[in-house]
């Protein structure tokens, strides 16, 4: 895979992420859509405007034009990480990127943090072996306030031992999150075998006793040796005037000094051992995994661009690695690269349902490289991977965040000048030169076998003691902070964004419904649909699991094209698609009406084979099974159970006896059932008009059909919550994964829903700046990352706080939690802690079409629940109108702080 398309199985960096499984549940329990939408790559075209200048402090700057939506996005990267880590301290770059957030000369960290609230908050950083990236995503009128931050951040930084000694909490938390994740841990294992002896045996994560001796001196020496204008690349993509981007960036950025930098470790491979010892860890997901890697040149090496192509072609589902899925012996099967500068990691990775034959399965996989290099690979194949590739250029430039993110790969890691750059050297690549380097660097004596093993930790547990005594904490709204004269436009300024979708919407004579979005900011065009379903109450109570059998039966073909010639008709056209209740089909514009075709072909005449049926069945069964030990589906079941009663819908679940029972009739019959068109929404946006929309969908859609009245799939409600605490055992965490929550009456139109948002986001919407954080992560160091959200659906809500700590953090997060939400009903939020979430929602309204992804994942979540698709603009004007005891009244409403259910996976927390 090219920059364009890398999709990263095992970690590239260290950056904030949050687990989504239990919070996957609540909306499933909830009716609350989110639609999957499959992700297309996104990227730069040769039609871009683009100025590049370097100033002679030796700042490099790149600006991208891209006028999707009036958003910038910006990538501060500084040309150091964890390889310039001095021995014994891995973290060093890592700590030293949680630092530039505690504030710079000129800027304290509650003006940073309350600056990026209010600019939308999404605002971040990574810290990989090379690169040190400081990301803004801000409406473009806040461009400047961004630069000027930057800036500031670049001139200086505040290592001070006080900020040091709060900031090593939660850093540390951070680490125990990534060792509570298996794969990362097998992950960290592969890197010292392949890698030993060089700054790449460790990524840029660190550990706790490294963290413990960092001292805030080794962190100013650090930071001054390295973060220098001479060193770092200015990447600025969005709707921006260039040349008067460039002036400000001149003005704010020209007068910092630059640095004589001091020479970089070098890199000096050892041989690969010969057949090295598998390595094996525990997981506690249902299913396991295997990796078969191997040690590959890096991304600075002029085999890189073969390696990608021939990484592609492994990948394709036409290919006989994947063969292994079809046949039964695999869940899944890819093969990727995780590339550095000087080397990296090439793998072959299987999912396996619990009982699988390691063995046998390695060898297969063996098997099948070791026939690459022999014989080399499909000539057919390799011009499909590039077709591809040039696809996924053209779709980059449909999301400004994406496109940013890209040039920084691009420039910033692997060295070239820009993204189509590596696209031409691909362009360049050869069948012989793909079957040269699988001959030279697929040496399998020299292969790392890793292996993550299904295990099962035990049953939820209910615990007692509450949520914990009193805790001595500043309750209520924060102190105010003035911001600085340069910033505060940002936080007064309150108005209602314009929307720039301005969508066509058409029912056709069988009730679909198609919303197109005009966009010419690539020559590509994506369809995306949903059928409003709940299999929950649209499968019989016996047949539960048959929506999961139909959804892995769908990739095998149509009724008129098998697996393989279903595929290689996409492979024609370089079209991504994926049908079922969520479908959706990418392409070029010259291929629209092709690409739909194909699509229409798969989601209403799909072939659901016998032979697939009965393996799939098998294989479902065993997940079933093994999945019912997992302590993350124990965690879900377990909150489920405490929120709702028995009788209740989202209660229902297969069991390996149900999906046994199954006959093929049912699938059949489950399909027809389901897949209506007086059900369904699709969106089509990009390059096209309505006309041609209408026109197209109508041609191969407009002969579906549905019978019978429309099935009910929408929940019920039901009593409220009885608080509980509930302890899931999970072995291969060392940290606990905690959700806070508790079901609500509200239904997603209830005019109650703005104020609790509102509320919501006093809480926990934003980074640093609002009361969960502040209390939990900044002051204390308990947390690493914690937030709070209202998940709304047609007739049912769920309010939450979920976080992750170390177990003796629990219970004292959890009473700070709860005392913060009745504080919000026995006091009204305070006037500047008001009207900066204002700003934030508000921002974030044109932040949420800064993508064309992003646009019509909006369409269908508004249709879904029934609500216009100029909402955004509806709910800016009523969270402007709202009040301070508008938001106090609605806590007092809906909240119960005494009927929060606590579910912890992980190690047993200790009774307070």
């Amino acid at each position: 895979m090219s920059i364009h398309s890398r999709i990263w199985s095992i970690p590239k960096a260290v950056r904030s992420r949050h687990s989504a499984a239990l919070l996957l549940a609540l909306s499933a329990s909830l009716g609350v859509c989110a639609p999957t939408l499959s992700a297309a790559a996104t990227p730069s075209g040769s039609q871009t405007e683009v100025v590049r200048a370097t100033l002679d402090n030796g700042l490099r700057v790149i600006i991208v034009r891209n006028r999707l939506a009036p958003v910038v996005s910006t990538a501060v990267n500084y040309l150091v990480g964890s390889d310039e880590a001095p021995p014994g301290f891995p973290g060093m770059a890592h700590a030293q990127e949680h630092m530039m957030f505690r504030g710079s000369p000129g800027l304290t960290a509650d003006q940073l943090a309350d600056i990026g609230a209010v600019m939308g908050g999404d605002f971040n950083a990574d810290t990989r072996e090379s690169i040190t990236q400081y990301l803004f995503t801000v409406p473009a009128d806040d461009l400047s306030v961004a630069l000027h931050i930057e800036a500031l951040r670049m001139s200086g930084a505040d290592d001070s031992a006080s900020e040091w000694a709060n900031e090593r909490g939660a850093i540390e938390q951070e680490v125990a999150q990534d060792l509570s994740d298996p794969g990362y841990v097998l992950y960290t294992k592969l890197r010292t075998v392949a890698f030993a002896g060089t700054p790449y045996a460790h990524d840029a994560l660190g550990t706790r006793p490294s963290f413990d001796k960092t001292t805030a001196q080794q962190l100013a020496s650090f930071y001054h040796t390295w973060y220098a204008p001479n060193n770092a690349i200015l990447i600025v993509v969005g709707d921006v005037d260039p040349q008067q981007t460039l002036a400000r960036v001149r003005a704010l950025f020209g007068a910092i000094a630059r640095k004589t930098l001091p020479p970089r470790p070098s890199v000096v491979l050892r041989p690969m051992p010969m057949h090295a010892a598998p390595l094996t860890a525990d997981t506690d997901q249902p299913n396991g995994a295997l990796l078969l890697a191997l040690r590959v040149p890096g991304v600075h090496s002029s085999d890189f661009p073969a390696l990608e192509v021939l990484s592609d072609v492994l990948s394709s589902r036409r290919f006989t690695l994947y063969g292994l899925v079809p046949e039964g012996k695999a869940l899944d099967a890819s093969f990727s690269l995780d590339p550095l500068p000087q080397a990296g990691l090439a793998y072959a990775a299987l999912d396996f349902t619990a009982g699988t034959d390691v063995k046998a399965l390695e060898q297969q996989v063996r098997d099948v490289l070791a026939t690459v290099a022999r014989d080399g690979v499909p000539a057919d194949l390799v011009a499909a991977a590039k077709l591809q590739e040039r696809r996924e250029d053209s779709f980059e430039k449909n999301s400004i965040q994406g496109l940013a993110s890209v040039w920084s790969d691009a420039v910033a890691l692997y060295g070239l000048s820009s993204p189509e750059e590596d696209l031409e050297r691909i362009e360049r690549v050869t069948v012989a030169d793909v079957n040269r380097v699988a001959r030279e660097y697929l040496k399998l004596d020299q292969a790392v076998t890793a292996v993550m093993l299904p295990r099962g930790s035990g049953r939820p547990v209910p615990a007692s003691g509450g949520f914990g005594g009193q805790e001595n904490i500043s309750l209520g709204q924060g102190a105010p902070t003035k911001l600085p004269e340069w910033a505060r436009q940002a936080e007064s300024t309150l108005t209602v964004p314009e929307l720039t979708t301005h969508p066509t919407v058409t029912v056709l004579p069988n009730g679909l419904t198609l919303i197109t979005q005009p966009e010419d900011v690539s020559d590509t065009v994506s369809v995306y649909g949903h059928i409003r379903n709940r299999p929950e109450t649209e499968a019989p109570g016996e047949q539960q699991g048959v929506a999961s059998l139909l959804d892995q039966l769908l990739p095998f073909g149509t009724e008129q094209l098998d697996r393989v010639a279903f595929q290689q008709a996409l492979d024609a056209i370089g079209a991504e698609e994926q049908a079922g209740t969520d479908f959706s089909v990418q392409v070029l514009a010259q291929n629209f009406d092709r690409g739909v075709q194909l699509l229409a072909d798969n989601e209403l005449h799909p072939a659901l084979p016998e032979r697939a049926m009965t393996i799939l069945q098998g294989q479902l069964t065993q997940e079933v099974a093994a999945r019912d030990q997992s302590p993350g589906f124990l965690a879900q079941r377990a909150l489920l159970g405490a929120l709702y009663p028995p009788d209740d819908p989202s209660q229902r679940e297969a069991t390996p006896q149900s999906v046994r029972s199954l006959t093929l009739q049912d699938v059949r019959a489950y399909e027809q059932r389901v897949f209506r068109p007086d059900l369904t929404t699709v969106v089509v946006i990009g390059e096209i008009t309505p006309e041609q929309a209408q026109a197209t969908i109508g041609k191969y859609f407009g002969g579906w059909s549905a019978s019978g009245p429309k099935p009910n799939v929408d929940l019920p409600q039901e009593p409220p919550n009885r608080a509980a605490v509930i302890n899931v055992p999970d072995a291969s965490r060392v940290q606990d994964s905690v959700l806070l929550a508790q079901d609500l009456g509200l239904s997603r139109s209830d005019p109650d829903y703005y104020a609790l948002e509102l509320g919501s986001a006093v809480l926990g919407g934003g980074f640093y700046s609002t009361r969960l954080s502040v209390e939990l992560r900044k002051d204390r160091g308990l947390v690493y990352t914690v937030g709070s959200q209202l998940q709304a659906g047609r007739t049912r809500s769920v309010y939450f706080i979920d976080y992750a700590c170390d177990p003796p953090n629990v219970v004292k997060a959890a009473a700070i939690a709860t005392q913060e939400l009745r504080s919000m009903q026995t006091a009204p939020a305070g006037a500047a802690e008001l009207l900066r979430v204002k700003a934030l929602l508000l921002r974030q309204i044109p932040l949420r079409e800064a993508s064309e992804g992003a646009i019509a994942q909006g369409f269908l979540s508004r249709e879904d629940v029934g609500l216009p698709l100029d909402e955004p603009a509806r709910a800016a004007r009523r969270y402007i109108e709202l009040s301070a005891q508008d938001v106090q009244n609605a806590f007092q409403k809906w909240i119960r702080p005494d009927a929060m259910v606590r579910v912890a996976r992980g190690p047993t927390p200790p009774d307070p």
